[in-house]
């Protein structure tokens, strides 16, 4: 385990991990130090607080679905799905989200030489319209990664050709979710006429 070697005193370290006597940096570099340093510390306790937050709404979720369960004689258990608790007076909402984070599996180059048929086959008679549409769907992004939903958008055609319809099944089955993440999202409604508002714990969002 590493350990952090203190600073002596009068000294301030520098991007090269340097020591540097405080009095030969300048006077607005020391005082942007301490700006950063105050706010990250408070940045880091307000996180850890967040952290202890959803810990805390987690348990608390889960121990009432499991009263709710044992309510109606059912031990609760398997895939955690999408749910939405709130206040009997309507007014406050508690809701939980899975969201889930998939990959394609070899299945999806199957669906691609099957689709590249398609196209070969219909080049005569189809538009290039559908061309264009199937080349962006398995275009890479920024990131070097295929784009899920316009892949998956290509599940709207039905078209009559049994290798297109392989070809969809073929993507159906390449979809692997290799983990999925819960989110709480909580919402107060100011009046019953009004919608529901989300109470934000983004910093971006206050």
């Amino acid at each position: 385990m590493s350990m952090t070697t203190a600073i002596p005193d009068g000294y301030m370290k520098n991007q090269e991990g340097h020591l540097v006597p405080a009095a030969q940096v300048k006077p607005q570099h020391v005082l942007e130090d301490q700006l950063v340093r105050e706010i990250i510390a408070l940045a880091e306790a307000e996180a850890a607080s967040l952290r202890q937050l959803k810990a805390t709404i987690k348990e608390s979720v889960d121990a009432f679905l499991a009263l709710v369960a044992e309510r109606y004689g059912v031990q609760r258990g398997g895939k955690k799905g999408n749910i939405t608790l709130q206040s009997f007076d309507g007014a406050l909402q508690l809701q939980v989200a899975i969201g889930e984070f998939t990959d394609f599996g070899p299945e999806l180059q199957v669906a691609k030489v099957l689709i590249d048929q398609c196209l070969t086959d219909w080049s005569a008679s189809s538009g290039p319209e559908l061309k264009v549409i199937v080349t962006d769907a398995f275009r890479v992004n920024k990131e070097g990664r295929l784009d899920k939903d316009r892949i998956l958008a290509l599940r709207r055609h039905d078209f009559a050709d049994e290798r297109w319809k392989k070809a969809m099944d073929a993507i159906s089955d390449s979809l692997r979710v290799h983990r999925s993440k819960e989110y709480f999202r909580l919402y107060r409604r100011p009046a019953v006429d009004q919608d529901f508002v989300q109470i934000p714990l983004d910093i971006a969002r206050v």
